[in-house]
């Protein structure tokens, strides 16, 4: 099954961010796993973990969470050139990620083209990144960019999100911390591809004000691995997002 389809039979709405540092970092993501599973939709790594671990050890990581019937993100922003991008896309999908992240600055020619391409061949999905959570993204993500044959203007996550979405982006991340924008991303995904929101907590973002806005996921980390008690507060979390979503039927 493909990664889209996966994620559209969770019923959970939480990707936990497994972004730990520090030492013991497998046992630890291991253990906060073993703690939180039942609330998730899905798992994320990133550099926290992927540049200290082996990939050895982030295959051991991939399959404890596929034992536990999730999906494995890795959030490994791919934007570099495309011979190097390939090397890395099929790195992490022989590890067992079931998706990765990317960035569409990087463009599609010689860019991300060929990610696209050992995704389809792994059967995998790609997350593209629209707008990101940190205060600084306002200053590009915003900027407005000339369409040179129509002469007119759009600001870039719009360009970025149009051209995502041509392509079959199986996922739009798009920042909790801007849930206007996350209803503008929404609507013209019309249900192609799926928005997920970081951001929650830690940087301000509302869980709540996010899924009324229209984020499918919500990509929580330090709210829940920093927690002296990571299965309450996803829990917790857990309760928050399945209220939101009844309140909005």
């Amino acid at each position: 099954m493909h990664f889209f389809d996966i994620m559209c039979r969770s019923k959970s709405r939480i990707v936990l961010a497994l972004d730990l540092t520090g030492p013991s970092l497998l046992d630890r993501a291991l253990r906060i796993l073993d703690e939180t599973y039942e609330y998730l939709a899905a798992v994320k790594v990133n550099r926290h973990l992927s540049i200290p671990l082996s990939l050895e050890d982030l295959n051991k990581l991939t399959s404890a969470i596929h034992d536990r019937g999730l999906p494995a993100i890795m959030d490994c922003k791919v934007n570099d050139i495309g011979s190097t991008n390939r090397v890395m896309a099929e790195l992490f999908f022989n590890a067992g990620f079931d998706a990765l992240t990317v960035s569409p600055l990087t463009g599609w020619e010689e860019g991300l083209e060929p990610v696209y391409e050992v995704a389809r061949s792994f059967n995998r999905g790609i997350l593209e990144l629209v707008y990101m959570s940190h205060p600084g993204a306002s200053r590009y993500y915003e900027a407005l960019i000339l369409n040179r044959s129509t002469l007119t203007l759009k600001a870039l996550y719009e360009v970025l999100l149009e051209e995502a979405i041509g392509r079959g982006a199986d996922g739009l991340i798009v920042a909790a911390t801007r849930p206007s924008i996350v209803s503008r991303v929404k609507r013209a995904a019309q249900g192609r591809s799926h928005v997920y929101s970081p951001g929650v907590g830690y940087q301000g973002g509302s869980a709540s004000e996010a899924v009324k806005a229209g984020a499918d996921f919500l990509i929580v980390g330090r709210s829940i691995v920093l927690s002296s008690n990571p299965k309450e507060e996803a829990l917790k979390l857990y309760r928050l997002v399945s209220t939101s979503l009844a309140r909005g039927l």
